[in-house]
């Protein structure tokens, strides 16, 4: 038996079946990889992302120390929405279809992201995150949805396409942040302050990113359908269950209790660990950046933000889009994100004495290092896109196709209470660090980059035995 393009379909197709015409539609590709498809998921992930408004606007926090305090809380509450309703939401993908929750997750997007917009006080703006996270459904849907739509040689790339699309929102709305927000003080020639952007200095930022979301919630209606909507004959089920064991992948009919579902298990314990460092990395880059020198930070300005994530973001679509197809196919799953997780230590290691340049040499090393871990933002460069990448792969393809949606929306629920976590415990962390520059032992900043590597270093453990189990092929 070859490769799963090449296997026959079971049984006759289904007519009006949307799994079934999307089993003919990569019957008929021949190896080709679905760049609309492909292209969809990632407009569709990169809408989903949202600007948070800085801290500072609020006045909640009483002083400079305290702003990570209090930002931890505001980026959590998206976080702890997520993992209330991921589970949900992945099983809804699973019963109705992946395209009604990705039009809905992006409605909600459309919505309350405008409404973050026009926060007045810092509890509408936790409220709002907390709401959107809930109704956001889109992670869970839109990974199963990336590996339906391919042949098996092409789903890494889609999974890429995802987690790269997610690493540019995280540097798109900060970029966004740096330009457009409060645009009465960086731009009174266009616009006035008693407009409603006077009001609401941080609605138009907002408003781009909602206007882009409404776009793509157009384009949902042109979006294929790839579950199954009838049921498969018993032979046709046997005779999946051996293709799926010949090729290394489940994606046969036959349901096994996920709890039992080993492989799949294990891989849940590395993903929340990457996305535990992820989150907290995003948090603490950001803070510690524009804090002042003499708290151990860089003293970047908003605008100085936008122009180092701008050479972050290309450097991202760089190598999604040229590099890493060719480190999977080299490395492999497991290997490739055992690498590029050892690689992000290193290079994480390096932010402490950046501190100790300026000009030139400082404008050198965090471009250098932003291309490298994108910067300042989630650290979705390479290191952290294929080590994530890696673990969703094995994860979608340790279950059958009737449980991909609930099996990530479990993942989802289990890393975004990790990453609830992450930047309440970065804040707090970062606040703390900041009042003991003079400390003898880890002064300042750079107690808080050991803690980032240590977490990046149990992520890395993970993905060893025992704690990561493989599918076994029979022989």
């Amino acid at each position: 038996m070859g490769s799963e393009e090449e296997a026959p379909l079971l049984s006759p197709a289904v007519e009006g079946c949307p799994g079934c015409a999307m089993d003919r539609r990569k019957a008929s590709s021949k190896g080709r990889i679905p760049y609309r498809e492909f292209f969809f998921v990632g407009v569709t992930t990169l809408a989903s992302y949202g600007f948070t408004n800085h801290i500072r606007d609020f006045h909640i926090a009483k002083t400079e120390e305290d702003i990570g305090y209090y930002a931890g809380f505001l980026a959590a509450s998206y976080m702890v929405g997520r993992a209330f309703a991921a589970i949900f939401w992945g099983i809804i993908a699973d019963r109705i279809g992946r395209k009604p929750v990705i039009a809905f997750s992006i409605f909600s997007v459309v919505i309350f992201n405008l409404l973050f917009g026009l926060s007045t006080s810092y509890w509408m703006a936790i409220t709002t995150r907390l709401v959107l996270g809930a109704l956001n459904g889109l992670l869970a849907p839109i990974k199963a949805y990336c590996v339906e739509v391919c042949q098996t040689k092409h789903q890494a790339l889609g999974l890429s396409v995802v987690n790269t699309a997610w690493g540019l929102g995280l540097i798109v709305g900060p970029t966004l942040g740096g330009f457009l927000a409060q645009p009465t003080e960086k731009y009174p020639d266009i616009f006035s302050k008693d407009s409603t952007f006077g009001r609401f200095p941080y609605l138009l930022p907002c408003l781009s990113v909602s206007s882009f979301a409404a776009i793509v919630l157009i384009g949902c209606m042109w979006l294929p359908e790839t579950i199954h909507k009838h049921k498969v004959p018993e032979k046709d089920m046997k005779t999946a269950k051996a293709l799926s064991s010949e090729e290394g992948y489940c994606d046969s009919p036959g349901k096994k209790s996920l709890l039992q579902n080993r492989p799949w298990m294990s891989t849940l314990l590395p993903y929340c660990f990457f996305g535990l460092h992820d989150t907290a990395y995003s948090e603490i880059l950001s803070l510690w950046a524009v804090s002042d020198r003499k708290y151990g930070g860089l003293s970047f300005s908003t605008e100085d933000l936008g122009e180092v994530l701008a050479v972050a973001g290309a450097s991202l679509l760089v190598y999604q889009l040229i590099i890493y197809s060719w480190v999977h196919k080299i490395l492999g799953t497991v290997n490739s994100s055992r690498i590029a997780s050892a690689v992000s230590i290193l290079v994480l290691a390096t932010y402490p004495f950046m501190t100790y340049l300026y000009g030139v040499n400082l404008l050198i090393a965090l471009y250098s290092a932003a291309m490298m871990k994108s910067a300042l933002a989630e650290g979705k460069a390479w290191p952290i896109i294929t080590a994530s990448t890696g673990v969703c792969l094995l994860q979608n393809n340790a279950v059958c196709q009737a449980q991909r949606g609930t099996a990530n929306g479990i993942a989802t629920t289990a890393m975004s209470l990790f990453k609830a976590i992450a930047p309440v415990g970065a804040g707090a962390l970062f606040s703390w660090a900041q009042k003991r520059q003079d400390a003898t032992f880890l002064p300042g900043d750079q107690v808080v980059f050991v803690v980032l590597n240590l977490v990046q270093l149990l992520g890395l453990i993970s993905t060893f035995e025992p704690f990561l189990v493989l599918r076994t092929l029979p022989e």
